[in-house]
């Protein structure tokens, strides 16, 4: 009688030890997958924030979204959907980044002129030009539109002079985003010395500036040297010269 109830014993001992074992492995289950829907939930959070900000051209907001996701959960359905379209919003947001960059090295003047305003866009060089020997300096492009003496784009030196020979006519010469050289005729003032000087066909560099990232414009110098000054212009805002377009 004792060996039955004994063995008795031992078999509800395994029965309650086998229901405990799978008691907690149905938790555990039960857990992990709690934790994989609540990933999968934030995970879709961040998928939300990522298309709507691509639906907006929002390009640097859906690069911060979308590199959060697939860090955060890659293994999610969010992540893996998304995977393929982030290296294409990267580089959006990275052209964005650029064109706003560019935009910034423009200025913008409006002063009252003559009755009137005089509105000019300015740009100076991606690298100072040294024009005489006496240190490096910045090389100005200007677009000007004035009341009275009407629209007109032109150099300026921080220092020295342009070349004598460009008091009636000489010539510049454009390079826009590597395409072949184009040539423009230029004049500077007929005085002693000129840190200006024209570029005379303002309405065609206006053209070629508005289509271009990259100009070089080479000109001469004092001595009669050339020398080329770079321009990133791809940022110009046509709005703020009305007419030029």
């Amino acid at each position: 009688m004792k060996n039955t109830t004994h063995s008795f014993g031992l078999a509800l001992a395994c029965a309650l030890a086998v229901s405990a074992c799978g008691d907690r492995e149905a938790e555990r289950a039960a857990a992990a997958a709690a934790q994989a829907a609540a990933i999968e939930q934030q995970a879709d959070e961040l998928a939300k924030k990522y298309d709507s900000a691509v639906a907006s051209n929002d390009w640097d907001m859906a690069r911060i979204h979308g590199i959060a996701l697939v860090d955060q959960y890659p293994q999610s359905t969010a992540a893996t959907r998304i995977g393929p379209s982030l290296d294409e919003v990267k580089g959006k947001a990275e052209g964005a980044r650029e064109q706003r960059r560019m935009e910034a090295l423009w200025a913008y003047a409006q002063v009252p002129a003559d009755g009137g305003t005089q509105r000019s866009a300015m740009i100076y060089s991606k690298e100072p030009v040294d024009v005489d020997g006496s240190g490096a300096k910045p090389v100005q492009l200007v677009f000007r539109d004035h009341p009275k003496w009407k629209r007109s784009s032109y150099l300026v030196l921080q220092a020295s002079d342009f070349a004598k020979a460009c008091y009636r006519r000489c010539q510049v010469t454009l390079v826009a985003d590597g395409a072949a050289p184009k040539r423009m005729s230029a004049n500077r003032p007929d005085t002693d010395e000129a840190t200006a000087m024209f570029i005379d066909d303002e309405k065609a560099l206006w053209r070629l500036v508005r289509k271009t990232k990259v100009l070089e414009v080479e000109f001469l110098v004092k001595d009669g040297s050339p020398r080329t000054a770079v321009f990133e212009t791809g940022g110009l805002d046509g709005s703020q010269m009305p007419g030029w377009d």
